[in-house]
């Protein structure tokens, strides 16, 4: 894997490709993220697809160019949906990732987190609880660590960094760990991004739509490392531009969408902090 992957001018050419390739990304999601996740998608050029009924999926996944399953809401339906869906991605070799929303607070959502993992996910993306917890519990753990408060966050990105190699390495999977500063790992090497704005906390589903983004890009990059970290370089910078004028959440989350529309490769090329930890 090269080093020039995790450049700017490499995240700028991933934007290109978005745009240029309309990607169709296949979204299994919650219901609190499923208008902004798809708006995103829209706005960084990306075609979303809301299918999550049981009858559809297999089908749609197959010839989706990528599959998101975010598991924020799950219900027994829904849970069923996912596990065709992914079955079917592994089959048609769409490239899928998996958002184990609150992975470590309930054991249904942990159970479709651990059964999904047998599908083969190019990607796995979470906060630092999420990582810590899925990680814990596909070692073989009964129960998880005791953190996390629902969706939030009681750890760093940092301190979950070596629970994040090693669930990529038993998976195969990159894992991102969002943060203050985004941790991106195969298991190996380590990327990092430093993009973003605390004001994005206050505005729900934002880790969501990372998630969502990277979606997109794995289904125009084929080094779902290079992918993710670019996605998290895209919308950190979104919302550091947005925060620039917004005088809230509200308008945050506004003009965020604005913003993904409006990047191009000179913002990026210019103000992406996107780097690889030396060995």
């Amino acid at each position: 894997m090269s080093n020039a992957l995790f450049t700017p001018d490499a995240v700028a050419t991933t934007l290109e490709r978005v745009r240029a390739a309309t990607p169709l990304v296949h979204n299994i999601t919650n219901i609190v993220a499923a208008n902004s996740t798809a708006n995103a998608l829209l706005a960084l050029g990306a075609s979303p697809a809301m299918v999550d009924a049981e009858e559809e999926v297999e089908a749609f996944a197959a010839l989706a160019a990528a599959l998101v399953v975010n598991i924020g809401t799950i219900t027994a339906p829904q849970a069923a949906a996912i596990a065709r869906a992914t079955r079917a991605a592994q089959r048609a070799g769409t490239p899928w990732i998996l958002d184990p929303v609150a992975v470590g607070a309930l054991p249904f959502r942990a159970r479709v987190a651990l059964d999904s993992l047998a599908h083969a996910p190019r990607a796995i993306r979470g906060n630092a609880s999420e990582i810590m917890a899925l990680a814990h519990l596909r070692d073989g753990h009964a129960e998880p660590p005791a953190a996390g408060r629902g969706v939030d966050s009681l750890d760093t990105a940092e301190q979950a960094l070596a629970a994040a190699r090693r669930l990529a390495q038993a998976t195969g999977a990159c894992i991102t760990v969002s943060g203050a500063t985004d941790y991106i790992t195969d298991g190996t090497r380590v990327a990092t991004v430093a993009n973003g704005h605390q004001m994005m906390t206050r505005v729900t589903a934002l880790g969501c739509t990372a998630t969502a983004l990277a979606g997109a890009c794995l289904a125009v990059e084929p080094d779902a490392m290079a992918a993710c970290a670019h996605a998290m370089v895209l919308l950190g910078l979104a919302g550091e531009c947005a925060a620039r004028e917004a005088t809230g959440p509200g308008s945050l989350q506004m003009r965020l969408l604005d913003m993904l529309y409006h990047l191009d490769r000179d913002t990026v090329t210019r103000q992406a902090r996107i780097a690889i930890l030396p060995p």
